[in-house]
């Protein structure tokens, strides 16, 4: 497809198309219903016997299937036909904003998308900087230019061999066989949004790939993908956050409307994930258009569930932390209880510097155990520790501005995951590391953390039992593990003050979340400190 073509196309005409299909799609439908419901049904109930009924019933049956599977096709060619078109707009409005930025550069494009400039001034034709500035502007330009034109190309051979296929299925007969309509609604091998979808990264690409992928897309082709493939985006590290919140919001409902019929029927956390589905929508409604802002990073079916929300843009926040719950963490507490913790963490770090801005995330991005004897199982912690890893990474490359002051929170067997994910050889993109309540984490000295000893914290209330135990190496509360530890709230023997850290209400001690907001603002050093476990 050359310049001229794609950039003064009229694509109305092809919307108008797709609506003149999907319009006779729409009528032939009725008539497949009439022709069901006055002759095929009624001729089915009507008690007909005989050598003649022997003989219609399968004519009958011919017939309503050959309708059945025109009435499809009809649909594919209406499809098709949409898709193309807005495969073709995202490539003329990435031709023509191209283009618009030549001109504002200063810079004629010609017929083949070929970008000069005119020589300038005399000082800047002797001046080499200038002419390699003009080069690498051109060189981009003239790259974007030919990917539209490309793009537009192959989207507009396969949208012609769709329809030709189509043609082919009306002349040969095929396009009645009912076992071919159905080939065809699975067979997208030349569907024209595919090939839009053929530059997503894969799964496994490490975030500085995913956020080089995003922002290379126009503006329009990312709103595309958020709204038509949200599954693609809301859960992509090194996408935006802002990108990712409005993908999830577009995905709860369907996740919601997809449990409320049942699901997958094999899934055993069907009702796990329904209710915490649920909660996080209605916490979702409650903060709409409150202080911060709260926008959901994540949110899947995967295992147990997965779910990310947080208080603050961490984009531009100038603090970031992200909270790793432990045991009995569900998706009903990243809509309740841990949201409430991220939020208690976000306060205690405004009043610990106003001057500074803040984003506290509650993370869900592994099936934390849901009993002391699961909370036995280190797979489940180890599950955890690269997606987490991959989640701060993504932080870091989609950060606006200077580099946020990043803060990973473990607690309980979350306090784990943390510590295996710091030990990694390539650490943690954090800056500080905070475990509480924590049970070991897979180390026996702070100084195996990639963070240093130095910069991690401990908090650990005299009656929280589960932090005395030491099951995964060493007590990190103990003074020859080498962290600070921090002073908390000494709780009550009645096992409440292993979930007490945060607690943040008018009548409550905030010795644990104040010092916790302190180490979250860059404040380490004006934690109140409490004394060291022996060994």
């Amino acid at each position: 497809m050359d310049l001229a073509t794609l950039r003064d196309t009229d694509l109305g005409h092809l919307y108008a198309a797709a609506d003149a299909y999907d319009k006779l799609h729409g009528s032939f439908g009725q008539h497949v219903d009439e022709w069901r419901d006055g002759v095929d049904s009624r001729i089915a109930a009507a008690g007909w016997s005989g050598p003649c009924a022997d003989a219609a019933r399968p004519a009958l049956r011919r017939s309503t299937s050959e309708l059945k599977a025109a009435h499809s096709e009809l649909g594919q060619i209406g499809r098709s036909i949409r898709a193309g078109a807005d495969a073709l707009a995202l490539a003329q409005s990435a031709l023509r904003t191209a283009l618009t930025d030549a001109r504002t550069a200063g810079m004629s494009v010609d017929a083949r998308g070929a970008v000069s400039w005119p020589p300038g001034s005399y000082a800047d034709q002797h001046d080499p900087e200038h002419r390699k500035s003009c080069e690498r502007t051109a060189e981009a330009l003239a790259t974007r230019i030919s990917t539209a034109l490309t793009e537009a190309g192959t989207v507009d051979q396969a949208l012609a061999a769709r329809l030709q296929h189509y043609v082919e299925r009306a002349q040969d007969g095929t396009g009645l066989d009912s076992l071919c309509a159905v080939s065809d609604q699975l067979d997208l091998t030349l569907a024209p949004d595919d090939l839009l979808l053929g530059s997503v990264p894969k799964d496994d690409a490490p975030p500085t790939e995913v956020n080089a992928w995003w922002n290379a897309l126009p503006t329009d082709r990312q709103q595309w993908l958020i709204h038509e493939h949200p599954d693609l985006v809301g859960n992509r590290d090194g996408v935006p956050a802002v990108a990712r919140d409005q993908a999830n919001r577009i995905l709860l409902p369907k996740l919601i409307a997809r449990y409320e019929k049942g699901g997958p029927s094999s899934d055993p956390h069907h009702d796990l994930k329904l209710n915490g589905y649920r909660r996080i929508a209605e916490r979702l409604r409650r903060t709409d258009g409150t202080e911060p802002p709260v926008l959901l990073l994540g949110i899947g079916g995967e295992g147990q569930g997965r779910g990310i929300i947080s208080f603050g843009n961490p984009d531009t926040a100038q603090d970031v932390t992200s909270l790793v719950g432990g045991l009995d963490t569900t998706l009903q507490r990243i809509g309740g209880g841990d949201a409430d913790r991220a939020k208690a963490v976000y306060d205690a770090a405004q009043r610990a510097d106003p001057t500074r801005s803040t984003a506290s995330i509650a993370w869900l991005g592994y099936d934390a155990p849901l009993s002391f004897r699961q909370a036995g199982d280190l797979s489940r912690a180890q599950g955890g520790v690269d997606a987490y890893r991959r989640f701060l990474e993504g932080q870091r490359v989609t950060h606006q501005g200077a580099p946020a002051h990043v803060t990973a929170e473990g607690h309980s067997f979350g306090s784990l995951l943390v510590g295996l994910a710091a030990r990694k050889p390539t650490g943690l993109a954090a800056d500080d590391v905070i475990l509480v309540g924590s049970p070991g984490t897979g180390a026996r000295h702070a100084s195996e953390f990639s963070v240093g000893a130095d910069h991690t914290y401990v908090g650990a209330a005299s009656w929280d039992h589960i932090s005395h135990l030491g099951w995964y190496t060493r007590d990190p509360a103990r003074v020859g593990f080498g962290a600070h530890r921090f002073a908390v709230d000494g709780g009550s023997p009645d096992f409440t003050a292993h979930s007490s850290y945060w607690d943040d209400g008018p009548h409550d001690d905030h010795t644990s979340v104040d010092n916790i907001g302190r180490i979250v603002s860059g404040h380490g050093g004006r934690i109140t400190t409490a004394a060291g476990r022996h060994d």
